[in-house]
């Protein structure tokens, strides 16, 4: 018999169980006998899985000898097993804030609950997205390279732009952060789906997932190859260490500037590229790195910073990008 792609697996129905409804469905009535030759199974199975088949909500005896079984169409079975699954969640919620409660009362969690140590660069990448997928208002996000997850993966992009409830993204952006290539249009594409971006110092790559979970690396840059990917990461819980890494968050926020980034295509002949190079200068790039973002040799963006500096009155290329964040002529 042909494997069958199973249809009820996350309404609790097993593969015999889903097996044996789908038989009934196709044949119709049926007895124990029938129903086993339909399945490729024995009548003794069959009627040792009744009881639970019953229970399920997917079929239901024929009055009258021998014994028959009959299935219950499809869309009242599913109706059936989605309100079992809800009530099951209900119940579960519930035991999750009762469980709570019991923490509560032994005066919070004990230190090894508050630290969590993820090891494996997979596995980092899996934890980040668990939280950011997780997170209902607000996600605050430190961005320094290397980075967990690859931010070019259109796939993962495309879903986090669709997802429906998506938090409020606040995002602090190190200068370092426009090396890597692609970088500056994938930010474009955040702040383009509602993220509030902004450029400053970040001492520390770092995710908060609603004021309630953090993540951030196990070793620091100092002690780690400048190329390297993320190998671990500590994901803190509630705690004054969360609280302090919120508000070290904050602080940064509030001292930090606006980074304004034209989407792509949209508005270019309006912004030139000197308004381009504006924004990376305020973001303390390098000329080598900001050729590289918008595609031009290096010997032009110098020429565009010297004459940048000179319109602003600025003393050095960072002064000038200072400037352009402090005046509001960065693109908007």
């Amino acid at each position: 018999m042909a494997q069958q792609r199973r249809l009820l697996e996350g309404l609790g129905v097993t593969v015999a169980e889903e097996t044996a409804y789908r038989a009934l469905l196709r044949h119709g009535p049926a007895t124990l006998s029938e129903l086993a030759a339909e399945t490729g199974s024995s009548a003794a199975a069959i009627r040792r899985m009744l009881p639970r088949l019953e229970d399920l909500g997917l079929i239901s005896r024929v009055a009258g000898r021998p014994l028959r079984l009959v299935s219950t169409p499809p869309n009242i079975a599913i109706d059936i097993l989605v309100a079992r699954r809800q009530e099951e969640l209900t119940h579960s919620r519930a035991a999750a804030a009762l469980l709570a409660t019991e923490v509560a009362d032994r005066g919070g969690p004990h230190p090894e609950e508050v630290l969590e140590v993820v090891t494996g660069r997979d596995a980092v990448a899996r934890r980040y997205l668990q939280l950011e997928r997780n997170a209902t208002q607000e996600m605050l996000v430190l961005v320094h390279p290397p980075y967990a997850v690859d931010i070019s993966d259109d796939r993962e992009n495309r879903r986090r732009a669709a997802r429906q409830g998506a938090p409020v993204t606040r995002g602090i952006y190190s200068p370092l952060a426009f090396e890597q290539p692609g970088m500056l249009a994938h930010t474009r594409r955040a702040i383009a789906d509602g993220e509030h971006a902004r450029l400053g110092s970040v001492p520390v790559k770092l995710a908060i997932a609603d004021a309630r979970t953090a993540i951030l690396p196990l070793v620091s840059d100092e002690d780690r190859a400048v190329d390297s990917a993320v190998e671990s990461a500590l994901v803190v819980h509630p705690s004054a260490l969360l609280d302090a890494l919120v508000g070290l968050f904050e602080t940064l926020w509030r001292a930090a500037v606006p980074l304004r980034l034209t989407p792509d295509g949209l508005e270019q002949e309006r912004h030139g590229p000197d308004e381009e190079v504006l924004a990376l200068l305020a973001a303390g790039m390098k000329d080598d790195a900001i050729a590289r973002q918008l595609g031009l040799s290096p010997r032009t963006v110098q020429r565009r910073v010297q004459v940048l500096c000179e319109q602003l009155g600025a003393r050095t290329r960072f002064h000038a990008g200072f400037l352009a964040a402090h005046n509001d002529l960065l693109p908007k």
